[in-house]
């Protein structure tokens, strides 16, 4: 195997498991990347212990001096970039050019953690006579963070910079299909000065996310996955009186009108479909076109037979992941859907051990095919037709999911009509995958989305910490008053 065996991360370094492990493969050609273990909640227990005892010192940090640390992180995630390009590349399967904007995310996501001495600033009035009320923002200690495949170095660095730099100490748990970017994360804030303690990596499966739920020194978990795991993780860890944000899947729709610009359009939905092979929770899955569509239907076939599997488009994860995408394409077919782009079977020379499909454009979809209302994560287009944007609306307010929606037009009219009702967290005009940037938030409604705030952005300090209200008097002279 290429690389050594995956260890746990804890007091500052790595420790071997005595688990059974599973086998790390590339999906770009099947090769063996490394081992990881799947380890037990015993040695969580000293993962958490780890941050428990590192906790105090931290969290007695000023802001100030803990964000120093994220200066030099993000100097190193510049100097290590085309080093974690590659390592994000083999074990998920992206393009380059896909693995290097995912370490320009996480960089970025940094600077927002820079900023944070200046968000997190307590408020002070007087509110009555010789009477002053503040807050101020406090860490909630041990948190954790259970992290997906899609996307191994950008997830981790939605939660560790801002819970960290807000005085909180972590346990991060990897998708073990994707373990060495956490691995060379953990190396990364250890040369960036971060104290022994303060984060801490337990590689595992579902008994290591049962162990975060229930363990009792464990104040806060976030979780990005599949809403089916989401729901379980949520309903777990809130049962053992943990805060918790659980993300889960979608079903992105783009709606578009007539009066579109056909190759804005065109190249738009392409890419948002076809973008990590559609493994991204705010790829467009579904499209609604409205009215007479077949023009700008046409160049998006046109547009999609450009992306070529292992040229501009990356490898899906496993096998089994390949199998289940072509098996949603294979069953629309046979529900009467027409298939006008058909990625079914793709090979790439010289990686026949990878998992590939080519991007897939489905015309004539009718909203109650699995097509159309399940997630797929593949390159897939789903498109459906209706006359008026109000069906168009229902049918993107009858899906399940509330992560994204677009909105194609050159109307500003329409555009805010279907903004102000679409049932979605984050909206797009003429923008196919719509994800805020620093400092607006990431999250999605409805079964995108378990649990209050977000981890990302200005909304994520609320989550990460609690909020101290201190009342001080200093006037004796003054009365006696409901406030005394």
């Amino acid at each position: 195997m290429k690389y050594a065996a995956i260890k746990n991360f804890y007091n500052g370094e790595f420790h071997e498991s005595s688990a059974e492990t599973l086998d790390v493969t590339s999906p770009l050609d099947g090769n063996h990347l490394s081992t990881v273990p799947l380890s037990s909640k015993s040695e969580l227990d000293k993962a958490v212990e780890s941050a428990k005892s590192a906790f105090d010192g931290w969290s007695n940090t000023t802001i100030k001096d803990r964000v120093q640390v994220f200066f030099r992180y993000r100097y190193l995630l510049e100097k290590y970039a085309d080093e974690l390009t590659e390592l994000v590349t083999e074990e998920n399967g992206k393009t380059l050019d896909e693995a290097r904007a995912e370490i320009d995310k996480s960089i970025e996501l940094t600077e927002f953690a820079v900023s944070l001495p200046q968000l997190v600033a307590g408020e002070i009035l007087e509110v009555s006579r010789g009477v002053e009320c503040r807050t101020e923002h406090f860490p909630l200690g041990v948190v954790a963070s259970i992290a997906p495949f899609n996307f191994p170095f950008m997830v981790p660095n939605w939660t560790m910079p801002n819970a960290l730099a807000l005085g909180n100490t972590m346990v991060m748990k990897p998708s073990e299909v994707v373990p060495l970017s956490a691995q060379r994360m953990a190396e990364i804030l250890k040369e960036a000065g971060l104290p022994d303690g303060v984060f801490n990596v337990v590689n595992g499966g579902k008994e290591v996310v049962e162990g975060i739920c229930e363990h009792e020194d464990i104040d806060a978990v976030s979780f990005v996955g599949s809403t089916k795991v989401a729901k379980i993780v949520y309903k777990a860890a809130t049962s053992n009186l943990k805060r918790c944000v659980a993300l889960g899947g979608a079903k992105n729709h783009l709606i578009v009108l007539p009066d579109a610009n056909p190759t804005m359009t065109a190249e738009n939905v392409t890419a948002s479909m076809s973008g990590c092979a559609g493994q991204r929770c705010m790829a467009a899955s579904a499209m609604v076109a409205v009215g007479e569509m077949n023009g700008i239907i046409d160049r998006v076939c046109e547009e999609a037979r450009k992306v070529v599997p292992g040229k501009n488009l990356g490898a899906v994860i496993s096998k089994e992941a390949k199998e289940r995408i072509e098996g949603y394409i294979t069953q629309a077919e046979k529900d009467g859907a027409k298939i006008l782009v058909d990625g079914r079977g793709a090979t790439v020379d010289g990686k026949e051990g990878g998992t590939y499909v080519g991007p897939t454009v489905i015309d004539y979809v009718k909203p109650d095919m699995s097509v159309a209302t399940e997630e797929i994560f593949g390159p897939v287009i789903s498109i459906m037709r209706t006359d008026t944007v109000d069906e168009a609306i229902e049918i993107e307010n009858a899906n399940p999911y509330g992560n994204a929606s677009s909105v194609y037009t050159d109307n500003g009219g329409m555009a805010r009509y279907v903004m102000e009702r679409a049932s979605a967290g984050m909206v797009g005009v003429n923008i196919g995958v719509p994800v805020p940037r620093e400092p607006f938030s990431f999250g999605g409604w409805n079964e995108s989305r378990f649990g209050a705030n977000d981890i990302t952005g200005k909304s994520s300090i609320e989550f990460w910490t609690k909020l101290k209200k201190t009342t001080t008097k200093w006037n004796p002279e003054a009365g006696i008053n409901w406030m005394s």
